[in-house]
């Protein structure tokens, strides 16, 4: 009986040893066993709109680039506008501005602006203006230059007598000087003078009266050509008394 016993027992021990062994690598009924790795698939973003077709809601230009290459079609190149004209009156300067004149030096040495008279516009014979000043000094007075400017010519005629014609310096104007008794010493054609500078003396020569010794003085504005004998006569009044603009 007792190796009966013992027999079963050994018997029901290795039942549960063989169970045990076979079920190491069985999952238990309702629980899946590992599977295989999976990797996850990448997120999807969502689809944006389609691009417009080219031309359509875009300005010309504005779309796709060319491939590197390729040139332009004529039609898509941006319309670059016209620059307006530049006026010329923006950009140039007008030069034939005319130089300011005066104030000027009273000519004769002695004789003030309030001793001045007007005799610009006095009749002449033959229905001509006087068109210039007579200043009135003795004999030999000095007679001086009324501004900065160089001696155009020295001139001997009939009507002025011994004459001194000054330029300026833009050449825009002749001083005159006449009825001289004589030039100044090394006074000479072309030289620069300054204003002050004596050129010469009253006298009589030319037409004027022996007992009236005057220097008869004029302005002219130059023609293109500079003839230093002929111009515009300018009123020398406003200018000798400081009235000139």
């Amino acid at each position: 009986m007792k190796w009966l016993l013992t027999l079963l027992l050994g018997a029901a021990l290795g039942v549960v040893g063989t169970v045990l062994w076979l079920g190491r690598d069985v999952p238990s009924a309702g629980t899946p066993g590992p599977g295989p790795a999976v990797t996850p698939a990448p997120t999807a973003q969502p689809a944006g709109p389609p691009p417009p077709p080219p031309g359509q809601g875009q300005p010309p230009g504005q779309g796709q680039p060319p491939a590197a290459g390729v040139p332009l079609p004529a039609n898509s190149l941006p319309e670059v506008p016209t620059p307006a004209p530049v006026p010329p009156n923006a950009t140039s300067v007008d030069i034939d501005v005319k130089p300011a004149l005066g104030p000027l030096l009273v000519p004769v040495a002695g004789v003030s602006a309030k001793d001045l008279t007007d005799t610009f516009n006095q009749a002449r014979p033959g229905e001509r203006r006087h068109e210039a000043l007579d200043i009135l000094a003795p004999k030999g007075t000095p007679v001086l230059a009324v501004a900065d400017g160089k001696v155009a010519k020295l001139f001997n005629s009939k009507p002025g007598g011994l004459t001194v014609y000054q330029f300026d310096p833009s050449e825009k104007y002749a001083y005159y000087y006449a009825h001289l008794d004589s030039y100044a010493p090394e006074l000479k054609e072309g030289m620069t003078i300054r204003r002050g500078q004596m050129v010469g003396y009253v006298g009589t020569t030319g037409n004027a009266d022996p007992g009236t010794p005057h220097l008869h003085f004029a302005i002219f504005e130059l023609g293109p050509d500079k003839k230093w004998w002929e111009g515009t006569p300018v009123n020398p009044y406003p200018y000798l008394t400081a009235q000139g603009r």
